[in-house]
């Protein structure tokens, strides 16, 4: 029987801590996943608009197979940043790839548009590489949702977006995810309180969502906001290949799909990785692979709309919880 982790987050995949930081006067923030050893990890970007760091390195056929850290930003390419402050607390603790009697830490990194959001952003020094190094000393613990992290100045359409996770437990293997819900499209049904992917709720994670009275048969409205993109990271303590990892990836980006319309638009930037912990068993055959991926899939979609959900409003856009009761969604 599949059930949620204790945590019901990605921090149920043993080995596996995240870390946050926040400015508060910018209204952007980093998050950042920090496996204990060295990780498998792969990606799958399908978004138009996307930045990222590091990850031509998680192709197949690159020398290096595993990671330190991956980090999520705000702050559009500004944030590329924060992956340089992680680098460097991971250098400070003797972590990354020794080559030359030096550690050079593995950091692939992505990042999230939210400069519009709370009005322009003005700065006399970038903040992300601080805020990446002080993400990665405090990782361990509860993962803190909502407006946390790099989830701090997202919009998910009209609703304010944010930090959502949750996990999947199946015979001996654990999967988790994290997502950054920050969508141009919508994770809400049309004129309805209702998330797209109410039907994979657990434990009532989403206050118990229920079917919706009518069905969708209008096109979900695309948010004014500028900020875009929705980041994901899956991590499982099943042993997989960078390929195998890969194929995870491939088919987790459907939760994504799952939960949020519409998805993958010229201007998001979405990606989704996954981190293999190898601390579990390898999948024993092509169908045990192929459910690990529906269920990073599930979990993805449901950290998309924990996210929303979990967010409070912030700098004039509504949270999900503003919204009264019978009262149709923005």
């Amino acid at each position: 029987m599949a059930e949620p982790g204790p945590e019901n987050s990605i921090t149920d995949v043993a080995g596996i801590a995240v870390g946050q930081a926040e400015d508060l006067g910018l209204l952007t923030g980093v998050t950042v996943v920090l496996p204990d050893r060295p990780a498998v990890a792969a990606v799958d970007v399908r978004g138009g608009g996307p930045g990222t760091r590091e990850t031509d390195a998680l192709a197949a056929g690159r020398l290096v197979q595993r990671i330190d850290a991956l980090v999520f930003s705000g702050g559009s390419a500004f944030g590329l940043d924060a992956a340089g402050g992680v680098m460097d607390w991971l250098r400070s603790q003797g972590r990354g790839f020794e080559v030359a009697g030096h550690h050079v830490p593995i950091v692939p990194a992505a990042i999230l548009f939210d400069l519009g959001f709370g009005g322009p952003k003005q700065w006399e020094t970038p903040p992300w590489f601080d805020l990446g190094r002080q993400a990665a000393a405090r990782a361990g613990g509860p993962v803190r949702m909502g407006n946390a992290g790099a989830g701090l100045g997202a919009t998910a359409g009209a609703l304010k977006g944010g930090t959502g996770t949750a996990s999947i437990r199946f015979g001996d293997t654990t999967v988790g995810a994290l997502a950054i819900a920050n969508p141009m499209g919508s994770v809400l049904m049309p004129e309805s309180r209702v998330f797209w992917a109410w039907w994979l709720e657990q434990r009532r994670e989403l206050g118990g969502q229920t079917p919706p009275t009518h069905p969708a048969r209008d096109l979900p409205a695309l948010g004014d906001s500028p900020s875009n993109t929705t980041l994901a990271v899956v991590a499982t303590d099943a042993d997989l290949t960078r390929s195998e990892a890969e194929r995870v990836a491939v088919m987790a980006q459907n939760g994504i799909a799952r939960a949020i319309r519409p998805v993958h638009t010229p201007f998001d930037g979405d990606a989704v990785f996954v981190l293999s912990t190898g601390s579990g068993a390898r999948p024993s055959d092509a169908r045990a692979l192929a459910r690990i991926g529906e269920a990073a899939a599930d979990c993805v979609a449901r950290s998309v709309m924990r996210g929303v959900y979990e967010a409070e409003g912030l700098a004039g856009v509504a949270g999900y919880h503003d919204i009264p009761e019978g009262t149709p969604a923005p």
